[in-house]
């Protein structure tokens, strides 16, 4: 299985463009709200139409400008998991799983499909009368009775409280592993993400700026907006000083560049990354800022003689903090570590 997707579409001063191609595996649109992650998925649906371009699935065009080809939602056999789950509030959940069905010899799928999707003793309530997680299993269960080509997962586990997320998450995981299904999951949620894809398209202003694998992505992202998406916190303008060496502007710090590396406008590092103690580009600080969370501590640096200078931040577990908490610390940012990022 496969999806090729090279469109664009107009909306106001909104433009997507985008081109991707994915196989049988989670491709996830990460980006913040209003890069045009949920409209890619509207139009590969076949919710919007593209203003030009080309979506192929299976090897069966979808959509084709040139051509005047554009298959109506029902001809594309693809499950779309909206944010809301869409259920029809009057009927139980059974009928709403039932609807889903194309084939009338697919009906002991919906048995089958309620039993796994945990949703016994529920076959008679209503969308009103079920708990969230509840309703999400009754819309997956009604998309997959359809014998899906393609899944559209669009902010699926956003209304969840974490608990529930996770387990929805990893049903959901297995749903699509056990199917070997092709899968586009939109979300901004960094951590879902990197569980549930394999391959990460980073999404801006409707353009891609980076694909690959999770690892790729997580571990070298190319530019500015790719880094916080993936979590990264500590990120300041540089400046190339030759030899091998920036200068972080807004940190006033001067750091060692990797082996071979060149400079960029941006250097980034992430909190868990910087290190405790002396090493490579250590910078003595004073403590600026303690975030505490449930089982660690963020630790707001400034540089010491830096001037009026913008602090970054080390996660530190508890007692590490408790042996060394004080006015001042020595850390290190490895050069291997550095992300060096364009805009």
């Amino acid at each position: 299985m496969s999806l090729f997707v090279d469109m664009e579409k107009r909306l106001g001063d909104f433009h997507l463009k985008t081109h991707f191609e994915v196989g049988e595996e989670t491709l996830a649109l990460l980006g913040a709200s209003g890069s045009g992650k949920s409209m890619t998925l509207q139009c590969v649906a076949g919710i919007r139409r593209p203003d030009r371009g080309k979506i192929v699935l299976d090897g069966e065009t979808l959509f084709d400008s040139e051509k005047g080809i554009d298959l109506p939602p029902q001809r594309r056999r693809v499950g779309y998991l909206f944010q809301n789950y869409a259920l029809f509030p009057n009927m139980t959940v059974e009928k709403n799983i039932r609807c889903g069905l194309r084939e009338k010899s697919d009906a002991p799928m919906v048995e089958e499909l309620i039993a796994a999707m945990g949703l016994k003793g529920l076959e008679h309530k209503r969308p009103y009368q079920l708990s969230g997680g509840e309703q999400q299993r009754t819309a997956l269960a009604r998309i997959l009775v359809s014998r899906p080509r393609l899944l559209l997962l669009d902010e699926p586990f956003s209304a969840l409280d974490s608990h529930l997320r996770f387990q929805m998450e990893r049903e959901t995981r297995q749903v699509i592993h056990r199917l070997g299904k092709t899968a586009l999951l939109v979300s901004h949620d960094r951590d879902e993400v990197f569980r549930l894809a394999q391959q990460v398209a980073v999404m801006r202003a409707g353009q891609i700026l980076q694909m690959g694998t999770r690892h790729q992505v997580f571990q070298r992202p190319e530019t500015v907006s790719a880094a916080r998406l993936t979590g990264c916190k500590n990120i300041s303008r540089a400046k190339a000083l030759g030899e091998g060496k920036i200068e972080a502007l807004d940190w006033g710090v001067t750091l060692c560049l990797p082996q071979g590396a060149e400079a960029a406008d941006y250097v980034g590092v992430r909190l868990h990354d910087v290190v405790l103690g002396l090493g490579e580009n250590q910078v003595v600080c004073r403590v600026a800022e303690v975030v505490e969370d449930p089982f660690s501590v963020t630790v707001m640096l400034k540089p010491l003689n830096a001037g009026e200078s913008e602090p970054f931040g080390i996660v530190l577990d508890k007692e590490a903090w408790k042996r060394t908490e004080g006015e001042a610390l020595t850390v290190s940012l490895p050069p291997e570590a550095l992300l060096l990022l364009k805009e």
